[in-house]
């Protein structure tokens, strides 16, 4: 396996892990729906989270959160339609980013609740 999936692996890991040491019950990993993707889904205090994990070895170009542009948040917002509609969910959703830098070994993680508000489609 190539070394930047070997750390996204480890950075979605330690987000799990991050995730259910503040209580979020974790209900979905890599849910895919098409081409569509979600990192992590949650529940955490009556809303289902989506959740997208961008890891980066160094934040010395830009940070990794700084990846998930207008495309990606559209496409993270038409999974989570998809995920809501399909699985008949009756929460409120949320959408946070887990922002995390390092190596295996070292990684520092931000996590980002309410990252941001859905665009009207």
């Amino acid at each position: 396996m190539a070394k930047h999936n070997e750390i996204g692996k480890a950075g979605e890991q330690l987000s799990v892990d991050y995730l259910i040491k503040k209580g979020y019950s974790i209900i979905e990993r890599n849910w895919i729906h098409g081409k569509l993707e979600i990192d992590i889904i949650a529940i955490y205090k009556g809303q289902i989270v989506f959740i997208e994990v961008k890891t980066r070895t160094d934040d010395w170009f830009a940070e990794p959160k700084d990846a998930v542009n207008k495309k990606k948040i559209r496409n993270i917002v038409r999974a989570a339609d998809a995920y809501i509609k399909i699985n008949s969910i009756d929460l409120e959703p949320r959408f946070d980013i887990v922002d995390i830098v390092g190596d295996i070994g070292y990684m520092k993680i931000e996590h980002i609740e309410d990252a941001f508000v859905p665009p009207l489609m």
